[in-house]
């Protein structure tokens, strides 16, 4: 699928669903998923909310969730470290955590460009 400032694209051919803007947002995707894939609107926001539960799920468990020619969503850990408040300048500490990281896949990134 390709993404213009016209519309979402199945395979480079007829808009299969119209933007409003240039980013997309939830109702956006469920409303291409759907049209994309045949679905009602319901069905297409059960799959996309299945979708990110099962990635919400393996990523606190501290899984990798791979997907081949799309990505990779990954957990990493962030080191606790001293930062400045930029208001005042003051020095703070900000506490270790840990982070989501996405890596585009080959597929995706040639789509991309």
């Amino acid at each position: 699928m390709q993404k213009s400032a016209k519309g979402l694209y199945l395979y480079g051919f007829q808009p299969i669903f119209k933007l409003k803007s240039n980013k997309m947002n939830k109702a956006e995707l469920i409303d291409a998923m759907a049209a994309g894939a045949n679905l009602t609107k319901a069905d297409a926001k059960k799959a996309l909310d299945a979708f990110v539960n099962a990635t919400s799920g393996a990523l606190k468990k501290g899984d990798r969730v791979a997907l081949v020619g799309f990505g990779s969503f990954s957990v990493s850990k962030r080191a606790a470290r001293k930062g400045r408040n930029p208001q005042t300048g003051k020095e703070i500490n900000i506490s270790a955590k840990k982070v989501v990281k996405f890596k585009a896949g080959a597929e995706l990134t040639k789509k991309v460009k």
